[in-house]
């Protein structure tokens, strides 16, 4: 059975600021990025628990995890949550982004 993914809205908001961001230089790379990022996203439909917890979790107490999304040598970390069949999308971060805290949950 399916996972259902749900991007919450500061996901949709990190993306539409990141495409925001790459298009003031090529709206051709943002768009193919934003597509490219929501490719990715579909491998959470079948099994999302066969990525890796985020660095972040324990700090946090919250069972996140990670799929790392390479666009050449930039590297964007797509965070998480499984609740049942649910795929909670919550976070879209550059990988040079300081790592999450509460508040950015």
């Amino acid at each position: 059975m399916p996972f259902q993914v749900i991007f919450r809205p500061r996901a949709r908001s990190d993306i539409a600021t990141t495409a925001a961001w790459l298009a003031r230089t090529s709206p051709t790379t943002a768009a193919r990025w934003r597509t490219g990022l929501l490719r990715i996203v579909e491998n959470l439909e079948t099994d999302p628990n066969r990525y890796p917890a985020a660095d972040e979790a324990a700090d946090l107490g919250v069972d996140l995890r990670e799929l790392m999304y390479r666009q050449r040598r930039k590297v964007y970390r797509v965070l998480f949550t499984i609740d049942g069949q649910t795929v909670n999308v919550l976070r879209i971060r550059h990988a040079a982004q300081d790592r999450l805290t509460p508040e950015d949950v």
